[in-house]
């Protein structure tokens, strides 16, 4: 259908919709022939109480020489004592870090690793990931000592080993020809604990991470706002309590969704507002937790064209609905007591005769009409029909907005933290504390009303781009505009967090930021008094 365009009429400050243009429907243009990533391989988790038979790689979890003694009390004494001179040998500290050592007994490697004293499950986590990535070569079993170890503290270390099995190489065929790898067995003295936690939370959180991250590495001829929603369905099918809707171009017309409709006007592929809800058996009944990512499946800038250089990295620019989704994916599949919906504003921005232009006026859902000063500031256009559906549709406990929004975020913040805006202290402080226990760390920003005066526009509501100055906190303000002054509300800017090159907790491509921070924020939500914030 033809996407509504809006004109100023006369010297008055009244919007008016024109006749349609005389264009054809929107069709979804899809590759001539269809690539397919090599499938995920993840190993294969039990629990045993007892060593098995040497074979493989053993992982043993030290934090100090005590716990050589103790959890490796199952290893005979020249293994132990073996393992103690090349510890001594090494001046190993037990900090962090980790130390390969073959030739001991029946083992083809043994990987001591430094827990340090920090035991939280996010510490405890990261040390998972490092070993799990660490050992991806390793094709042969792996034999996990963490007797001792509280049952969540296992939980959380087998969780982390699976996320760091994760691989970015889709289509490197011959990367993947190897087979499977092969299982790997957590010793521990808390079996049925550790694998009910495991199962019940930590795989369903490996499954999730991997989702997001396979969507957010795929190419934009691969995942496009239709192929996103297709993804999104194969993923929950069977799942119990979930629901899912997508909004077509007619549909979002209906609604008046003229901001996300004019970001997309210059795309093959016509956008789609996806609506996921999960509502688990003993879920509050005030309202669900709004999570609405940024869907931005390729970003050329449109007119606002970007610089060549880079721009490929806008396969990205999706990231944020990847994390959404995969944070109620996570929540779904553990079964969590929990009513979240996930809102994925999906489209494509591409410079051709139908695109938005500087200077245009466009419409949202609730009204407010936006002066466009830079059609690459069209992260914010989308999201501000998804917030403002979720708050005029769905009664919302809190809405939280999750997008690589501003390169400024990351010249404040680098890739160490992503920064969250918002209203309301106390929403904040959830979602701070969240970004403690989960390891995605967010850092509190502040919405200055200052940035009302530089998204000030002479001819709309309010224009999509500052004129320098906060560039992070002048986007915040606008998604915020668009939702009523007394919902909870709170925006993470994830630009420096999305993506990044290989290291040694993941390899090069998306980070899956977002996912554990979400899950973690709506597990623990606790209701927020609906007054306006400041």
């Amino acid at each position: 259908m033809p996407i509504r365009q809006f004109l100023i009429a006369g010297s008055v400050a009244a919007l008016t919709i024109a006749m349609p243009l005389a264009v054809q429907a929107q069709e979804v243009v899809k590759p001539s022939l269809t690539l397919k990533a090599a499938k995920a391989q993840f190993r294969r988790v039990s629990f045993a109480s007892s060593l098995p038979a040497p074979s493989g790689t053993l992982v043993l979890p030290l934090a100090g020489e005590a716990d050589l003694a103790s959890r490796a009390a199952s290893l005979n004494e020249a293994e132990r004592a073996a393992i103690a001179r090349a510890l001594a040998a090494a001046e190993f500290d037990y900090k962090s870090g980790t130390l390969s050592l073959r030739g001991i007994g029946g083992w083809d490697r043994i990987q001591v690793v430094g827990t340090g004293t920090d035991m939280s499950a996010a510490a405890i986590q990261k040390l998972g990931v490092a070993a799990g990535r660490a050992l991806m070569k390793d094709k042969g079993s792996l034999t996990v000592l963490a007797n001792g170890l509280p049952a969540e503290a296992v939980a959380e270390l087998a969780t982390g080993m699976g996320i760091g099995e994760y691989r970015s190489d889709l289509y490197q065929a011959k990367a993947r020809e190897a087979g499977p790898m092969a299982g790997t067995t957590i010793v521990t003295d808390a079996t049925d604990p550790a694998r009910a936690a495991y199962a019940g939370r930590g795989r369903p959180l490996i499954e999730a991470m991997a989702f997001a991250r396979d969507l957010s590495n795929e190419p934009a001829n691969v995942i496009y706002p239709e192929s996103f929603v297709e993804r999104t369905r194969a993923a929950f099918a069977g799942v119990a309590g979930v629901t899912i809707e997508a909004l077509d171009v007619p549909a979002m017309e209906k609604l008046g969704m003229g901001s996300i409709l004019g970001s997309g006007r210059g795309s093959a592929r016509p956008p789609r507002m996806l609506i996921v809800r999960y509502t688990g058996r003993g879920a509050p009944s005030n309202g669900p937790v709004v999570l609405a990512g940024k869907g931005i499946t390729f970003d050329s800038g449109g007119i606002s064209l970007k610089n060549g250089s880079g721009m490929g990295d806008m396969k990205f620019d999706m990231s944020g609905a990847a994390s959404v989704v995969g944070a109620a994916l996570a929540l779904a599949k553990s079964r969590a007591p929990v009513d979240v919906v996930a809102i994925a504003a999906l489209s494509e921005n591409m410079p051709d005769g139908n695109a938005a232009r500087p200077a245009d006026v466009l419409q949202a859902m609730n009204g407010k009409t936006i002066e466009i000063i830079s059609t690459d500031a069209e992260g914010r256009l989308v999201l501000a029909d998804a917030v403002a559906y979720a708050d005029t549709k769905l009664n919302p406990a809190a809405i939280v907005d999750m997008a690589t929004l501003t390169g400024a975020i990351m010249t404040a913040l680098g890739d160490d933290y992503a920064g969250l805006f918002s209203r309301h202290d106390p929403l904040a402080d959830q979602l701070l504390k969240a970004g403690d226990a989960s390891g995605d760390a967010v850092w509190r920003m502040p919405l200055h009303p200052s940035y009302a005066e530089d998204t000030k526009s002479t001819i709309a509501d309010i224009k999509n781009s500052g004129a320098g100055g906060a560039g992070a906190g002048a986007g915040a303000h606008f998604i915020g505009a668009f939702v009523k002054p007394e919902t909870p509300w709170a925006h993470i800017d994830i630009a420096g967090m999305a993506w990044g090159g290989a290291n040694d907790l993941k390899p090069a491509g998306s980070t899956g930021y977002g996912v554990r921070l979400l899950e973690r924020f709506v597990r623990d939500f606790q209701p927020v008094p609906k007054v306006a914030g400041e």
